[in-house]
């Protein structure tokens, strides 16, 4: 609560003539809000900040404390000094704001009708604490809960991040890893879904979404998504290899070779892309085009590959041909 006080006060006793050409006048007095009649005092002031320096522009605002009064306002000039004309004697509230600065407010008698000397410090507002820390600290701890298998545990904390800072939506995508991560594809595309809604051109949100629904067994509406991503944005190949696996299976091989030749162009050092290309081409009776990815594969795979002991087995066979 601030203190007001005043100095400097000074009486006005206006004499009976005077008073009876108050009197005489008493209709021409402008009124106030509600009709209730302006004050004929004055008050003012000066406001500085904690430096004693002049604030200008502070919004200097008087409302009456007891009654119901339009509030009368003005600001502070270069030297911070202001003065409110119209008040009635009795208590009010004096307010003095400025952005980026500590509001004060607090009662005013006054008193007298020449009221002056009052003298404002204000300080600066605090700075409001950066959430990026608190969000970033927090992330790194879940990841390491991740890393342990606590998808429980990392989960409740991008909720609880998500409780408090709502309009972060790339949190979405985390709690559908944790859920995908326990099998749970309905609860993971549904965040994920949400997240899209804030960010419909995201590639990694689409291509992931793409992957969970390809495992739900929505291949179509998997497909369209993965059509809609630019290669060029594309970080990590599986989801792709993956729609071109369900091509192949479904004996439309035509459509897989031509994700294929995509990821290979894109990603020439990724060893899966080949792989799948020559099982599409197989299909296709390309055995050269095969021939030669599966060489390819085997070059770039490493030993343990999954892929690797198939790979031979196809090589030897065409070779054999």
């Amino acid at each position: 609560m601030m203190l007001i006080k005043g100095d400097d006060m000074k009486s006005f006793r206006p004499t009976l003539a005077i008073c009876a050409m108050l009197i005489a006048a008493i209709a021409i007095i402008p009124t106030g809000a509600f009709g209730q009649p302006r004050g004929t005092g004055r008050v003012s002031g000066k406001v500085v900040d904690e430096q004693g320096k002049a604030v200008q522009d502070a919004t200097v605002t008087a409302t009456k404390g007891t009654e119901s009064h339009q509030p009368l306002q003005t600001k502070t000039n270069s030297k911070g000094e202001w003065t409110i004309t119209g008040v009635d004697l009795g208590p009010w509230i004096l307010e003095i704001s400025k952005e980026g600065m500590q509001t004060q407010k607090g009662p005013l008698e006054i008193n007298d009708e020449r009221m002056t000397g009052i003298k404002v410090t204000m300080v600066k507002a605090p700075e409001k604490a950066d959430p990026n820390i608190e969000i970033n600290a927090e992330l790194q701890r879940a990841a390491g809960m991740i890393q342990a298998n606590q998808f429980v545990e990392a989960r409740k904390v991008y909720e609880d991040l998500l409780a408090k800072y709502p309009t972060v939506y790339q949190l979405h995508p985390l709690i559908a890893r944790t859920y995908a991560a326990q099998n749970q594809n309905e609860k993971a595309i549904e965040h994920i879904r949400l997240a899209l809604e804030k960010d419909a051109s995201n590639a990694d949100m689409k291509i992931l979404l793409a992957d969970l629904l390809m495992e739900k067994g929505d291949k179509d509406e998997a497909q369209k998504l993965l059509d809609s991503v630019d290669i060029s944005q594309v970080k990590d190949p599986l989801p792709f290899v993956n729609a071109a696996i369900s091509h192949i299976n479904a004996g439309r091989t035509a459509e897989a070779i031509v994700t294929l030749d995509k990821l290979v162009q894109h990603f020439p050092n990724q060893p899966e892309p080949y792989y799948y290309r020559a099982r599409a081409y197989i299909a296709a009776q390309k055995m050269p085009e095969a021939k030669a990815d599966l060489e390819k594969f085997i070059a770039i795979a490493k030993p343990d590959a999954r892929e690797m002991p198939d790979a031979k087995k196809i090589l030897e066979q065409l070779s054999k041909k």
